[in-house]
């Protein structure tokens, strides 16, 4: 069904200069940034999902937030691969992906608007509530509905969707991530929230202590609490494994520089130079240096056993494998 969220479709990315493809042609768009493609942007996407025409999104790379500010990294929820993997499990027929450069900044509403109509070939647009647009951001949803109607285009503009009383938003995810708090990030995303990077060679170590790790660099403005997590991953071409995964520096041994050490229970293959998907799925405890590696084996173990039982009692949706 079209609305099935793991449905495997066609997914098609359209970037600067490239021609309207055939099967974005006359789409219905969500606009946005999209970062995290969290319960808010969902409801988005399914109403664009709604027309009896392609549906797609537009969104933004570099985040507008780099280009304005680029002196303060921005915390990605979701890079842009990893946006892209999302938008295409959700069954969308693809995405117009613009380059936000200082000629998208200065564009007027009127500019922008004309962007969707003549460069994208759009039927029609959902906006959020809130969503503001142009040199300035001087367009408003107001505004978007009547440049939208001059043009012959649809607009709909959706309500907020809550979390309590607040509405969810990329920031209020990225504080819970901060705090290690994945089961509040999940809840808001409405999916486990997962990175996706390269195995890389270790020092081996964990070997050595009977837990086997596959190590991956998480990009640097990254700003994940460090501590235990349970976390799933999704092999190259197979299915996903439990485990357990430390992000940090290791203080009982280098203090060194912030990787993901992810234990797979039961695997005992090759990884290294694979990419690897690893959602996380509940918060065990924060890193902690130990006295001596029989210590820090011992809570290891109890790390696992606690890993173990939470990815057993966990029913969020999963957007991997």
């Amino acid at each position: 069904m079209r609305h099935d969220p793991i449905s495997p479709r066609p997914f098609t990315v359209c970037r600067d200069g490239d021609a309207v493809p055939e099967a974005l042609a006359g789409a219905v768009a969500a606009i946005g940034n999209f970062d995290g493609v969290h319960r808010g942007h969902r409801h988005l996407i399914r109403l664009a999902m709604e027309a009896r025409r392609p549906a797609a999104v537009v969104t933004f790379e570099p985040h507008p937030r780099t280009f304005f500010r680029p002196e303060e990294p921005l915390f990605r929820i979701t890079p842009e691969p990893v946006k892209l993997a999302v938008l295409q499990r959700l069954g969308l027929d693809g995405a117009f992906v613009r380059r936000f450069d200082g000629r998208l900044a200065a564009l007027s509403a009127e500019g922008f608007v004309d962007l969707l109509a003549h460069d994208l070939k759009l039927a029609g647009v959902v906006i959020g509530h809130d969503f503001h647009f142009g040199r300035g951001r001087e367009g408003t949803p107001a505004l978007m509905t009547r440049l939208c109607a001059a043009r012959g285009l649809g607009c709909r503009i959706a309500e907020a969707v809550l979390s309590g009383t607040e509405p969810v938003s990329s920031s209020a995810i990225r504080t819970a991530l901060e705090r290690g708090d994945v089961a509040q990030a999940n809840a808001l995303l409405g999916y486990r929230w997962f990175v996706r990077g390269e195995v890389r060679h270790g020092d081996k170590r964990g070997r050595l202590l009977n837990y086997p790790t596959a190590n991956m660099r998480l990009p640097d403005d990254c700003r994940l609490r460090y501590g235990i997590y349970a976390v799933r991953a999704a092999l190259p071409g197979g299915e996903p494994v439990d485990g357990v995964a430390s992000f940090g520096r290791r203080p009982t041994f280098d203090n060194g520089a912030p990787l993901l050490e992810t234990h797979l229970f039961g695997f005992e293959g090759d990884l290294y130079d694979k990419d690897l998907d690893v959602e996380f799925v509940g918060w065990i405890r924060g890193e902690e240096r130990f006295d001596s590696v029989e210590a820090l084996v011992a809570r290891m173990d109890r790390d696992a056993e606690e890993a173990r039982r939470m990815l057993a009692a966990d029913a969020t949706q999963s957007m991997i494998g």
